[in-house]
């Protein structure tokens, strides 16, 4: 195989795809890529009769240090998060990308979203998103291209005490079929999903890998990026136990935002922000009781989100919290009153903090340190108030008691920062298209590059990034 590549890529996930879907469109006939995944393909079928995602254990593949109650899940093997996630796609808010300027607080992003929004739709409608066009919180310049969800009863009662605060939620778990796809079948599995309804890389968006121009390795290990002048000129990787090297003129790190920052690292292109502000969100469950009020009756495993809690000035003092309700959880335990009960997911932002990191593990410098300290003040703060009113924010239902169930160790699998875009090469590691400020043949893509964590799911939000940075490079 000739070494040398025109575009050579690392991950398989979502930030990889959405580039190659667009960087394919414009490239020329002639164009070669490679694309390297260290994981296998577990197929969804394999996927479903073994009951689990990949065959690696994602916690062997990494160190942990610090809060020992924090973990950070994700999926190694082809698809990236798309095997494990649930599928909401909310976008951020147009706040959500000015924290510094509105609030005085955190980071602001050196774009907008404005600047996003043609991206967020191209995104959707790649996706097959469903959602609400005429009733969302999101500025929107074209409908989802499927209906929502239908809305349980608790939701439909919250909605007309919120009119614009309260919608469905959008997600990729089909409303209705698609050609590869059977509709959602509100099993509420949907980490597994059982008939193949949420939307991934293997059933809607194998496209890209099945072009021509595109190599894909799997169970291929990338170990460094050699530099020469100021440029990216190769990738060394293992494949079934032997090193080997590809050159190229563009590269591309679509893994997570741990392992990210760590190629980096092993390949001496440090920053002093590289690795730092790792974060995801802050969560809790509660499950609100209701009295004669029945939940269960959506269409959907989240419903509804609520953003009563979310936008306001009390975020220059505590994070914005975004409110899921879910239309799956355990009935209650009471003759007559077993669907009477609804759960919801508090989602509360939080801070990036410095010495939250990523280090190459001492001990074993072929895995990286996931170095995490704890959360902010601001989180904590955040959840506090959204704990004290998730009462007053319920009280159009009939409730009779909300019980708090144990915050999650891993908030929906949202690895975040490490590699933070920015204008400013002294304060972030690559510029408003992903491109690092000192390889310029080099692109960081993925919710790594995010400057702050907004409430909402992030995966949109890449995936419009990707298609955003590749759009740049291709018509430049």
């Amino acid at each position: 195989m000739d070494p040398h590549f025109d575009l050579v890529c690392v991950g398989s996930g979502f930030a990889t795809t959405f580039f190659l879907i667009e960087y394919l469109k414009r490239a020329g006939p002639g164009a070669r890529i490679l694309v390297i995944e260290r994981g296998r393909h577990n197929t969804h079928a394999w996927q479903v009769e073994n009951r689990r995602n990949s065959d690696v254990n994602w916690e062997d593949t990494f160190v942990r240090d610090g809060d020992p109650g924090k973990s950070w899940r994700f999926n190694v093997g082809f698809g990236g998060g798309s095997n494990c996630w649930v599928g909401n796609v909310p976008r951020f808010l147009p706040s959500d990308f000015r924290m510094k300027s509105l609030y005085g607080v955190g980071e602001d992003w050196p774009i907008s979203y404005d600047d996003l929004e043609p991206f967020y739709q191209e995104a959707e409608e790649i996706m097959m998103v469903s959602g609400p066009s005429e009733d969302t919180p999101f500025r929107r310049s074209r409908p989802y291209p499927q209906p929502p969800h239908r809305f349980s009863k608790p939701d439909r009662i919250l909605k007309q005490a919120y009119p614009d605060r309260h919608f469905a939620m959008p997600t990729v778990r089909a409303r209705k079929a698609t050609t590869n796809r059977p509709r959602c079948c509100a099993s509420g599995v949907c980490s597994l999903c059982p008939v193949g309804a949420k939307l991934t890389i293997e059933n809607e968006l194998m496209a890209p890998y099945e072009d021509p121009r595109v190599t894909l390795l799997m169970e291929a290990e990338a170990v460094a990026i050699e530099t020469n002048g100021g440029i990216a000129t190769s990738l060394r990787y293992t494949l079934r136990g032997r090193e080997h090297v590809a050159s190229g003129a563009l590269f591309a790190l679509g893994a997570n935002a741990l392992f990210n920052p760590f190629l980096l690292k092993r390949s001496a292109i440090d920053h002093p922000r590289l690795g730092r502000r790792l974060h995801e969100v802050l969560s809790i469950r509660g499950e609100v009781f209701l009295d004669g009020v029945e939940n269960f009756g959506g269409s959907t495993l989240v419903s509804g989100h609520n953003y009563v809690l979310y936008e306001g000035p009390h975020r220059r003092q505590h994070g914005a919290c975004l409110i899921e309700t879910m239309n799956v959880g355990l009935l209650r335990a009471e003759y007559g009153k077993w669907r009477n009960v609804m759960e919801v997911l508090l989602l509360v932002e939080d801070l990036p903090l410095d010495e939250n990191r990523v280090e190459i593990a001492t001990e074993d410098p072929s895995r990286p340190l996931a170095n995490f300290k704890g959360r902010s003040d601001y989180a904590y703060r955040g959840m506090d108030v959204a704990r004290s009113e998730l009462g007053r924010v319920m009280s159009p239902l009939p409730v009779e008691r909300i019980v708090f169930r144990r915050g999650f160790t891993t908030a929906g699998a949202h690895i975040q920062g490490t590699v933070m875009m920015g204008d400013d090469p002294e304060t972030s590691v690559v510029d408003r298209h992903l491109v690092h400020h000192q390889l310029r043949n080099l692109l960081v893509l993925g919710s790594s590059a995010f400057p702050t964590g907004p409430s909402a799911n992030p995966t949109l939000t890449l995936s419009a990034l990707s298609l955003w940075s590749a759009r740049f490079l291709m018509s430049g």
